[in-house]
């Protein structure tokens, strides 16, 4: 009877809270605000290997629930939908982020004394650091900006002379800087570091864009650069920009990528101035291309991906010759093979 007694008078014990059960712990989390820089992956955990729910564009906004550790945040994305993305800052640049442990950190944007710069040539200031960001205005040849954070290899965050913040191209044709770090990287003087392959890159698709205009012709002479066919002008982009010496078609340029082990077939994973291929156009509908087995389909077109769903290339007369082209969702995603860096 005594035994029952003293079970009987646990009970209330165990009801009402004087036994506590220690109970496991969440990551701390001060609520941030994010913005997506280059499309990224939204998962369903902290993991790579963690199902896919979609991709967060340029330019989203996103609330950072917490950050889970050196690698992953937790984020509710703007349709509400809640996951795990990359803390990488060339995908998302962030406010304050509570860690686990309690410290704190920028989720990844370059932190860091400010500078001064000087614009060189008229470029655009804009709301995020992406070319598909809107504009605020053009910031003009003389004018001074207080240099914030660089942000990427590609842009800088930058304080305007009317008190604006805003997103500027790191390239020295635009902005002349003193020393600005960026994640990562060691100082540097507006944006181009020594034989760095994002430098070479950048020096290709800059190389690639002096030819914007230049009329297309199938079978182009290798001899000149009056006209392109796609494979001519990739080729002449890289001789001009790097003095890399590519393959003079496009399938050849596609084995010599695939040689280096480069090749990636989600072009989510590629990087401005990687190479991209295709299959053969089908139409402009994304059924056109359903149930093709692209492992056994022939490269007819090449074009270097510039960043931000978009891409440099040639391909017909009617379409004006060398060009930028937006390549999500339209017929140029359907028909991607595979892409990857040459260099």
């Amino acid at each position: 009877m005594k035994k029952q007694i003293i079970t009987l008078a646990l009970v209330p014990a165990l009801l009402f809270g004087a036994v506590t059960v220690p109970m496991p712990k969440e990551a701390s989390a001060a609520t941030a605000t994010g913005q997506i820089i280059s499309s990224v992956s939204l998962r369903q955990g902290a993991d790579t290997n963690a199902a896919r729910i979609r991709y967060l564009k340029p330019g989203e906004k996103v609330t950072i629930l917490s950050k889970v550790n050196s690698w992953w945040y937790k984020v509710r994305a703007s349709d509400g939908q809640e996951g795990y993305i990359s803390t990488d800052s060339k995908y998302i640049e962030t406010s304050s982020v509570t860690t686990p442990d309690g410290s704190n950190n920028n989720g990844g944007s370059n932190s860091g004394s400010a500078s001064e710069g000087q614009i060189v040539s008229s470029v655009s200031f804009r709301q995020g650091a992406s070319t598909d960001a809107a504009r605020i205005r053009y910031l003009k040849a003389g004018e001074k900006v207080t240099i914030l954070s660089k942000v990427n290899s590609y842009w800088y965050k930058v304080k305007a002379s009317d008190g604006r913040e805003g997103y500027v191209s790191t390239d020295s044709k635009y902005i002349k800087t003193s020393g600005v770090t960026s994640p990562g990287d060691s100082n540097n003087n507006g944006g181009t570091s020594g034989g760095s392959v994002s430098e070479k890159a950048q020096k290709v698709i800059a190389a690639g864009k002096k030819y914007l205009g230049t009329p297309y012709e199938y079978g182009s002479s290798r001899d000149n650069t009056k006209t392109f066919d796609c494979s001519d002008f990739v080729r002449q982009a890289f001789l001009d920009g790097i003095g890399l010496k590519l393959p003079s078609d496009s399938r050849g340029q596609g084995s010599y990528v695939k040689s280096l082990g480069n090749a990636k077939t989600d072009w989510h994973d590629l990087k401005p101035g990687d190479l991209m291929f295709f299959m053969d156009y089908k139409g402009t509908s994304k059924s056109a291309y359903s149930g093709v087995d692209k492992s056994k389909q022939t490269i007819t077109h090449v074009a270097i991906y510039l960043g931000n769903g978009q891409i440099l290339s040639t391909y017909s007369k009617e379409s004006g010759g060398v060009r930028i082209d937006s390549f999500e969702n339209r017929h140029w995603e359907y028909r991607f093979l595979f892409g990857g860096s040459a260099l």
